[in-house]
């Protein structure tokens, strides 16, 4: 048997595997449900809308907050990527997710009610790419 056969014939079989049990591949929304064992919750925001990203944060708080994680670490990126420069009637803070995660959340009384602190992550997890928000405990 040659060896392009060989691969071939390796390559049908993991399809088939896969087919049989799709559950492993690695599901970003299902993370949170994952990892109740751990005080800190990490999650990427990199490409997400502003819209979307905004909607992702409220759920993973609300889940977090539920769950009794310590905190948070968003990664939001730095922004690099947002063209902004070319259009001075946008604003370069509220056009990027580094700039607009931390007004949502401060503008929205229920999410603000569940947090204690909220601040850039330091170097060694993000730095200014990156938020780590600390909950409260739920009181019983």
């Amino acid at each position: 048997m040659t060896n392009k056969k060989k691969v071939l014939e390796k390559n049908k079989k993991d399809w088939e595997d896969f087919l049989k049990n799709p559950l492993k591949i690695f599901d970003k929304d299902r993370e949170i449900l994952e990892k109740e064992n751990s005080s800190r919750f990490k999650f990427d925001l990199h490409g997400y809308s502003i819209d979307d990203a905004n909607k992702k944060v409220t759920e993973i708080i609300e889940k977090c907050y539920e769950k009794g994680f310590s905190e948070i670490l968003l990664i939001t990126g730095q922004g690099h990527h947002s063209n902004v420069d070319e259009n001075v009637y946008v604003s370069k803070d509220h056009s990027t997710l580094k700039g607009t995660i931390p007004d949502f959340i401060s503008n929205n009384l229920d999410l603000a009610s569940k947090i204690i602190q909220m601040k850039e992550a330091d170097e060694k997890m993000g730095g200014k790419g990156a938020l780590i928000i600390k909950l409260k405990k739920i009181k019983e």
